[in-house]
């Protein structure tokens, strides 16, 4: 099975992100499966940022840690990376301008010009200048790592930003308001640049609380509403979270996690707020939380929150990640998007308990009346989310070995599961003792099985059957205390041991090769 892994690195400002777009984009009309990732730091000029480009003739969905192809912008590209690249793998280097280096690639990868002059045309910026450096790139390269030839797939390419927007836009938005945070903005960009298109406005606020509130304003008057932030950004939106649990109106939140507490690693990526999404506010009242894992889930499960939101006027929660928001998947498939009635009208609201006709009541029946009804709406919420798709179910239906998982690390998991070529890592503590690195081959699919939950709330209590038939239980979360873990043991019973939590918490995503290791330990 080919899976060819290109890392393009560089300071920042040096163009490796649009080589990456440029070669993903022309790989998936050639009819391959691309997924590509960032890293980058909090910079606006220098540092070290790098993308990780693996593609395939297989559906695929992360990167590994060996290249085949490392295309270095500045000499610190080179050293950080040049450990990982596999025997055989080639480095294309020196102070050339990126798409002379576009040329190159494309020639080792036996493209025919004319699809990058295709791309470059696309691009719209540049292009003589352009397509003089990628030609000179191109005739200079004599090497070749495979051969990219036309395949019949009609392939569709986004990232979980794109994924969330569209789902938005499907759903009926009418108005979103955020304040730019990484790695929220990625929605705020794909809403603003669709404006005209689609109907809809976009308004950029002093503050996340400025944003929350007027999204409340907006949602009261029965516009179909949104407002998107990071970990921080929603700490400042609890409140509000709250008035919308109170005042019946229909309100989407978009989270999208990166590192804390305070302003962590601000560019990277964490699955660290889930309780955050599960608890924020004060009081009890019902919400629905849903986690996307790809960017389809992305537009699925956020047309699902606003038909929840809609329906029952409570506040949903579609929460992501920095890795799902800005990394870019490829798939055969389109959205299945759920018809929503507007069904909001404008009427007068306070934080206060109240009943028809009285704006603040603070009499016991009417007390006792109020909280009911919303614990009630949450069990109607309940069994209709039994209509959708809580949770997934991948691999060996028969195997013993159940792993759990949300969110964006779905892509390296499934990979892992599946049969794979050289392997490097330095995860596990062993390999960190060892200078060497671990190289195997394996071809084997994994005699495991993976579960997705999809809605963390209403939590889908019937995976506990999944669970109870498994002998072998393992976790796999990007943080540090196995939140998801302890999600499933309040709702179950059923604890996992702490020798089957993989668990990764400094800012990166899970990488597929090294994954497999991990899980192949669990396994014996």
């Amino acid at each position: 099975k080919m899976r060819i892994n290109i890392v393009f690195g560089g300071a920042a400002g040096q163009g490796p992100n649009i080589l990456t777009h440029i070669l993903g984009s022309a790989l998936v009309k050639q009819g391959y499966y691309v997924f590509y990732s960032r890293d980058y730091q909090s910079l606006v000029r220098g540092g070290h940022n790098f993308n990780a480009l693996t593609f395939s003739e297989e559906p695929i969905n992360s990167n590994d840690n060996s290249i085949d192809i490392l295309v270095a912008l500045d000499e610190n590209t080179e050293n950080i990376h040049k450990e990982y690249l596999k025997k055989g793998g080639v480095i294309l280097k020196g102070h050339k301008e990126n798409m002379y280096y576009a040329g190159r690639l494309f020639k080792l990868l036996c493209m025919d010009f004319k699809v990058l002059e295709n791309e470059l045309k696309d691009l719209k910026k540049k292009f003589d200048e352009n397509i003089a450096e990628a030609k000179k790139g191109y005739d200079e390269e004599t090497k070749e790592v495979c051969k990219v030839t036309l395949r019949k797939n009609k392939l569709y390419f986004s990232n979980g930003s794109q994924g969330v927007a569209q789902g938005a836009i499907k759903s009926g938005l009418d108005i979103y308001y955020a304040y730019p945070m990484t790695p929220a903005t990625g929605v705020l960009t794909e809403l603003a640049g669709k404006q005209i298109k689609e109907n809809i406005m976009t308004f950029e606020l002093e503050n996340e609380l400025a944003c929350a509130n007027a999204a409340v304003g907006s949602a009261i008057t029965g516009a179909r509403t949104m407002t998107g932030t990071s970990g921080g950004g929603f700490d400042l939106m609890t409140e509000t979270l709250s008035l919308v649990g109170m005042i019946n109106i229909p309100l989407v939140f978009y989270l999208s996690q990166r590192p804390g507490p305070a302003t962590g690693v601000p560019t990277y990526t964490s699955q660290g707020d889930l309780n955050t999404a599960r608890f924020a506010g004060h009081g009890e009242f019902p919400r629905l939380l849903v986690a996307p894992g790809d960017s389809i889930e992305a537009e699925e499960l956020t047309n699902q929150a606003f038909y929840f939101a809609e329906k029952y006027k409570i506040p949903s929660i579609v929460i992501s990640d920095k890795h799902l928001s800005e990394s870019s998947y490829t798939t055969e498939k389109t959205s299945k998007i759920v018809k929503i009635d507007k069904t909001t009208k404008l009427a007068r609201h306070s934080g206060n308990e109240s009943t028809k006709g009285i704006v603040t009541s603070d009499k016991s029946e009417t007390v006792i009346k109020r909280v009911e009804e919303r614990m009630k709406k949450m069990n109607e919420i309940r069994k209709e989310a039994e209509k959708f798709e809580t949770y997934k179910i991948y691999g060996k239906k028969n195997s013993k070995n159940l792993i759990l998982f949300w969110g964006s690390t779905k892509g390296a998991i499934l990979d892992a599961m599946k049969g794979i070529t050289p392997y490097s890592s330095k995860m596990s503590d062993d390999l960190k003792k060892s200078s060497k690195r671990a190289i195997f081959d394996s071809t084997k699919d994994l005699d495991c099985k993976a579960l997705q939950i999809l809605y963390l709330k209403p939590f889908p209590i019937n995976i506990k059957k999944e669970l109870e038939k498994a002998k072998n239980l393992i976790l796999i979360e990007n943080n540090e205390t196995g939140q998801l873990g302890d999600l499933i043991a309040e709702k179950t019973g059923i604890f996992f041991n702490e020798k089957n939590k993989i668990l990764r918490y400094d800012g990166r995503p899970f990488l597929c090769d090294e994954l497999r290791k991990e899980i192949e330990r669990r396994l014996k």
